[in-house]
């Protein structure tokens, strides 16, 4: 018998030969067969990457962008059957795929798209009112004390490249030749109903935001996004808690 690992392997290398013990129904050499197989394979493993990472695809081209998927799924063959996950490392072997190093962006752009696939895909929950926020940030004493749960489907992203606007760029809302790619970007991702949103979100409201999912108070969260950029616009981080369904709780710590 084949064993399960080797098979994986050569089914994934088109440089590896067939299983030397595989055998076919009919006793006929099964190198033919098996090399079709792998072809089927790894072309529909490829095929679903460039439908979940349509910009990484665009920034590049479809031939690079192949060949680099190709690499990854030898590299990191798929250990889910949730074909919507198995571009989860997928960022991460950009970064270190030498080829793509002259695109230093890439990364964090496929990574924002893996991020909107993962909170599309994020459990349910029920979200506070805006009234409700407002009802607790209207003590306060409260605000040294509460703190903030969010959504399942609330993602943080921050990068030294324009990712936000690379991707709108491909979404028509802005003129890719307008981008600056080495400005800085930080985004807010959510899911609001059954679309995922992606937001630029300001320095301070990033070092705000991360500062709450990591259990940090309100005050705690204001101050410390103070610290790192005096500019920082907690009317306008608030703002964003009130507008979208963000916040599944607020309670005071323990």
């Amino acid at each position: 018998m084949t064993d399960q690992g080797a098979f994986v392997s050569a089914l994934l290398d088109p440089h590896q030969a067939c299983p030397a013990d595989l055998r076919s129904w009919n006793g006929s050499d099964p190198t033919p067969r098996f090399a079709v197989h792998r072809n089927n394979i790894v072309v529909s493993l490829v095929d679903a990457l460039a439908e979940q990472f349509p910009v990484t695809l665009e920034l590049v081209g479809a031939e690079f962008f192949r060949a680099m998927a190709q690499a990854f799924v030898q590299q990191h063959p798929p250990r889910t059957r949730i074909i919507a996950f198995i571009g989860a490392p997928f960022a991460d072997f950009i970064a270190s795929f030498a080829p793509a190093a002259s695109v230093p962006y890439l990364a964090d752009v496929a990574r924002l798209e893996m991020t909107r696939i993962e909170a599309c895909h994020a459990a349910d929950a029920d979200t506070l009112t805006s009234d409700a926020i407002e009802r607790v940030m209207a003590d306060p004493q409260q605000l040294a004390l509460v703190a903030v749960m969010f959504h399942p489907s609330v993602y943080l992203l921050s990068s030294p490249h324009a990712i936000f606007s690379l991707w709108a760029a491909h979404q028509g809302a802005l003129d890719i030749a307008d981008v600056d790619p080495d400005i800085a970007q930080h985004v807010l991702v959510f899911r609001d109903g059954l679309d995922v949103q992606a937001l630029q979100i300001t320095f301070g409201a990033y070092g705000f935001l991360t500062r709450l999912r990591s259990g940090d108070t309100l005050a705690e969260a204001a101050g410390a996004a103070v610290d790192t950029d005096a500019s920082f616009d907690l009317p306008g981080a608030i703002a964003l808690l009130l507008r979208h369904p963000l916040v599944t709780g607020m309670e005071p710590l323990p």
